[in-house]
C-alpha cells in the first residue's frame, strides 16, 4: 500500500546532506583538467537518466606509481594475433576471405590501432585498417570505449562492425595481463583460407619456360670479404731455355675463390718487373690443350627449335644442359703445403704459408702439419765487414760512421733520455766535490765542483776560487763527454765514456790524466741516486744491507759491544763518525757513498734553514749584473695567469713563467725561493716578485762567498751536517735481527 504523496507521509532525502553547491563544467582526466559533457545535478548528484564514468582511465586513482599514464604507460603496447573474415559476394572462386592482422593497444592513452600485413599481389589495399584512436564499445554501451580488460585470447570483439577474432599474443602482452591478473585463454587457430590455399597451388604447380637459375653467392662474399690466403711457392723452370728458379707468393681469394700469383723478382736478377704473374681468376684442375675462346663456355644453351616467316625465329632454352661443359676449378682444400698446383701447364710447388693461412686450415679441415719444404740451399754467410781502427781524425764516431756508408750520417743520439732528463722542472744534474790526487802541495789544497749531465752522460769541472791561492777558479773543463782511462786509441771497438754509475762519495776519476777523489755530493744527488737505487747500486739499501749481513758471527757480538759502549746512557743513538769508523773496519767492501747511504736512512736529520734575506740579496745581484728588468712584464703575466684574482698560483706555473722570461737565476736559487714564498702547492707571485726586484728593492750588498755559494748550484756538507746522529737499534734490527732494548729508541732524546 502506498502512501499518499502529503506532508509527513514521505521521506526527506536531503537529510545528511552536506553539499548544496552549483555543479560546473570542469572535472579532471588522467591528472589534467579537462571541460566535461554533461553537467551533474546540485551537491554533483547525478541526473535522472546519468551515469557514472571513469575519470582516470581503468586504473583507479592512488593506486600504482603516482605519474600519469601517459607517462608511466609511455612506449608501452600490447600487440594480438588476430583474423577477421571477409564476404566475396561477386566471385566464382571464393564466397569468402580469412584475412590476418594485428591489433595494437596502446597502454599510455588506451588507443588501438589495426594493422593487416601486406602480402604479395593479393589486389586488396592492406596496411593499416583502422587508424590508432580509442574505439567505442558496440551498441548499446557506445558511450565507452575498450580498455585493456576487453582483450583476451580466443575470443572475439567487434571494431565498428567488424568481428576480429584474437588467436595469439607476444610474450610481453602475456606477462603484462598475467600481473594484471587476467587468465588468458589458450591459443586459437587461424581457419584457412580456400582461395589462397588455391594460390598457392596453382603457383606450384607452374614450371616457366625461361626459369630462374640463382646463385647465390653473396653470403659466401660477405663472410669472407677482404680474407685472402697467401702461399710461398716455387716452380722449377730449369728445363728451358735460359730458365731458373722462380719464386712465387699466392693468393686464393675466399670471398670468390679465385686465385692471383705474384712472382717475386730478386734485386739484379736481369728480369722485368711484371706487375702479376697470373691475374686474379679461377684456376682450372685440369688445363686444357688449348684456351676456349670468350663466350664459348656459356651457364645456359640457347635451342634454336624453329623459324616461320611469319612468326619469326622462336627460341628456347636447354633446360636439361645437354650441352654444358662442367669443369673443376681448384679450391683451398687443394692446396697444401708439399703440394702441386698445375698453372696452365707450370708444375708449381707449394712451399710454405703465412700465420693467417695455418689459423685457417686448422679450424677448417683440422691440419696441424704446416713443416715448410726446402727447396733451395740456405744462403751463404756474409762476409765480415772489418771496421779499420780509429786514426785520431775527428771522433771515433764520425769515424766509425764514415766507414758505414758513402754518405756520412751524424751519429744518433738517445733522444728519449734526452727529452726525460732535460726537463725544465727537474735539475737532472749530479754535483760532487772532489779534490785533486797529487803530491803537489800547490795542487793538493785545490777545490773542484764536478757535475754530471744526466742527459746526455757529459761532465763539466768547476774549480772553486780561494783566497790567496796562486790559482784562478773557474771553468776547468768544459762540458763534454771524457773517456775511461786506460783505453787503446788506434783499436776498432769504440772506447767507454764514464757513466752515472761511476760517479760516488769517495770514487777516484782520471779525467785526462789528473786524477780527482770525490768528497761529497750535494742534497739533490744524494736523494736522486737514492730514489733510482735499481741504477745506482752505491745508493741502494738492499745491497748494502746485504754486505753487512756477511760479516762473520764472531764480528757481530764486536759490533754490538762496540755501538752499545759509544752509547753509555742507552739511548739508541750514536755519533755518525762513531758508525763511519766502525763500517770502514769491517772490511765487508763498504764505500764511503754507501757509508753516507745507510747514515742518511737510519738518522734523525735537521735541515738547516736558509736565509731567505741572503738568498733574495743573492738573486738581486745576479739580475743586476745581466741587467734583467722584465719585472713589469712578468707582473703582468703572473696577473693575466691568475684568473681568480687572488695572488697566488701553483708553484709549477709560477716556474713556467720564470723560465719562458728567461729569469738568470740558477736553479737551486730559483727552487729555494719559491720554496720560501709557497704556502703549500700556491706561490705568492707578488712577494716574490717584490723581493728580486732589484730596480725598486734594493737589497743589501752581498759577499763573494755567498754569490759562490749558489752560482754552482751546489751545496756541499749538508749531508754530514744534517746526519748527526743514527739510531743503531733500527740498524742492528735490520741487518742481524738483534732484539732492541728500549723498545722505539727515536722516542728518547739525542745526546
Amino acid at each position: 500500500m502506498a502512501f499518499p504523496f502529503l506532508p509527513g507521509y514521505s521521506t526527506n532525502k536531503q537529510l545528511g546532506k552536506e553539499r548544496f553547491h552549483k555543479s560546473q563544467h570542469f572535472e579532471y582526466s588522467n591528472g589534467f583538467p579537462m571541460l566535461g559533457f554533461e553537467k551533474p545535478g546540485v551537491g554533483g548528484e547525478l541526473l535522472v537518466g546519468q551515469e557514472t564514468k571513469p575519470k582516470y582511465s581503468v586504473y583507479p586513482k592512488g593506486q600504482g606509481c603516482d605519474l600519469p599514464s601517459w607517462l608511466a604507460f609511455d612506449k608501452q603496447v600490447l600487440c594480438f594475433e588476430a583474423y577477421f573474415q571477409e564476404a566475396v559476394p561477386q566471385a566464382r572462386d571464393e564466397t569468402y576471405r580469412i584475412r590476418r592482422c594485428k591489433i595494437y593497444f596502446y597502454l599510455e592513452d588506451d588507443t588501438i590501432q589495426v594493422v593487416e600485413p601486406k602480402c604479395k599481389n593479393s589486389g586488396i589495399p592492406q596496411g593499416t585498417l583502422i587508424r590508432r584512436q580509442r574505439i567505442p564499445l558496440p551498441p548499446p554501451n557506445d558511450d565507452q570505449f575498450y580498455n585493456i580488460f576487453h582483450f583476451n585470447i580466443s575470443q572475439q570483439m567487434v571494431l565498428y562492425s567488424h568481428t576480429f577474432t584474437l588467436t595469439d599474443c607476444d610474450s610481453f602482452t602475456r606477462n603484462f595481463l598475467t600481473k594484471l591478473g587476467v587468465q588468458l585463454n589458450d591459443p586459437a587457430t587461424v581457419p584457412d583460407d580456400p582461395y589462397s590455399n588455391l594460390r598457392e597451388q596453382i603457383e606450384k604447380s607452374m614450371n616457366p619456360l625461361r626459369p630462374y637459375e640463382r646463385r647465390d653467392t653473396l653470403k659466401q662474399f660477405l663472410d669472407n670479404d677482404r680474407k685472402v690466403l697467401r702461399f710461398h711457392c716455387f716452380w722449377d723452370d730449369t728445363e728451358s731455355m735460359f730458365g731458373n728458379a722462380r719464386e712465387l707468393v699466392l693468393h686464393y681469394f675466399l670471398a670468390d675463390d679465385t686465385i692471383e700469383i705474384r712472382e717475386v723478382i730478386p734485386p739484379n736478377s736481369g728480369r722485368d718487373h711484371v706487375p702479376k704473374f697470373l691475374r686474379r681468376t679461377k684456376l682450372p684442375k685440369c688445363a686444357p690443350a688449348q684456351m676456349k675462346q670468350p663466350g664459348q663456355i656459356t651457364d645456359r644453351t640457347v635451342l634454336n627449335v624453329f623459324a616461320s616467316a611469319s612468326q619469326g625465329k622462336c627460341y628456347i632454352l636447354d633446360s636439361l644442359k645437354t650441352g654444358a661443359v662442367h669443369e673443376e676449378f681448384v679450391k683451398d682444400s687443394d692446396l697444401t703445403i708439399g703440394g702441386e698446383v698445375n698453372v696452365w701447364g707450370r708444375r708449381v710447388l707449394i712451399t710454405d704459408c703465412d700465420d693467417f693461412t695455418k689459423d685457417y686450415y686448422r679450424s677448417k679441415y683440422s691440419i696441424e702439419d704446416f713443416t715448410p719444404v726446402q727447396y733451395k740451399a740456405p744462403p751463404a754467410p756474409k762476409p765480415s765487414r772489418p771496421v779499420p781502427p780509429y786514426n785520431g781524425f775527428g771522433s771515433e764516431e764520425d769515424s766509425l760512421r764514415s766507414c758505414q756508408g758513402l754518405l756520412p750520417k751524424p751519429m744518433q743520439k738517445d733522444f728519449h733520455k734526452f727529452m726525460e732528463k732535460d726537463r725544465l722542472d727537474e735539475f737532472n744534474v749530479l754535483k760532487f766535490r772532489a779534490k785533486m790526487v797529487t803530491s803537489d802541495p800547490v795542487d793538493i789544497n785545490r777545490v773542484f765542483v764536478i757535475s754530471f749531465y744526466l742527459c746526455d752522460d757529459s761532465i763539466s769541472v768547476f774549480e772553486c776560487p780561494q783566497r790567496n791561492s796562486g790559482v784562478l777558479g773557474g771553468k776547468y773543463l768544459e762540458r763534454g763527454r771524457v773517456k775511461k782511462p786506460g783505453q787503446e786509441l788506434s783499436k776498432i771497438e769504440l772506447s767507454k765514456y764514464f757513466t752515472a754509475q761511476d760517479l760516488y762519495v769517495g770514487a777516484t776519476l782520471n779525467i785526462n790524466n789528473k786524477v780527482f777523489q770525490l768528497l761529497d755530493a750535494d742534497e739533490y744527488t744524494f736523494n736522486y741516486m737514492e730514489q733510482h737505487a735499481e741504477e745506482f747500486p752505491k745508493a741502494n739499501v738492499g745491497n748494502i744491507l746485504s754486505k753487512l749481513r756477511s760479516v762473520p758471527e764472531e764480528k757481530r757480538g764486536e759490533t754490538k759491544k762496540f755501538l752499545a759502549l759509544g752509547d753509555p746512557n742507552n739511548t739508541g743513538f750514536i755519533p755518525y763518525e762513531s758508525l763511519r769508523v766502525l763500517l770502514m773496519g769491517l772490511d765487508c767492501g763498504l764505500s764511503e757513498h754507501e757509508v753516507l747511504v745507510l747514515g742518511r736512512s737510519f738518522s734523525e736529520r735537521e735541515q738547516p734553514e736558509e736565509d731567505v734575506g741572503l738568498m733574495l740579496a743573492v738573486a738581486q745581484d745576479f739580475l743586476k749584473k745581466k741587467h734583467f728588468e722584465e719585472f713589469p712584464n712578468m707582473a703582468r703575466a703572473f696577473t693575466d695567469q691568475d684568473r681568480h684574482k687572488t695572488g697566488r698560483l701553483s708553484t709549477k706555473e709560477t716556474r713556467t713563467i720564470c723560465k719562458a722570461f728567461q729569469l738568470p737565476l740558477p736553479e737551486n736559487l730559483l727552487g729555494g725561493l719559491l720554496s720560501k714564498f709557497a704556502d703549500g702547492d700556491e706561490t705568492d707571485y707578488h712577494a716574490f716578485l717584490a723581493g728580486i726586484n732589484w730596480v725598486e728593492h734594493i737589497a743589501p750588498p752581498v759577499l763573494p762567498e755567498d754569490i759562490l755559494k749558489f752560482g754552482v748550484n751546489a751545496r756541499f756538507g749538508a749531508s754530514e751536517a744534517t746526519v748527526k746522529n743514527i739510531n743503531y737499534f733500527s740498524l742492528l734490527g735490520d741487518v742481524f735481527s738483534f732484539p732492541s732494548n728500549n723498545g722505539d729508541p727515536t722516542t728518547a732524546t739525542s745526546a
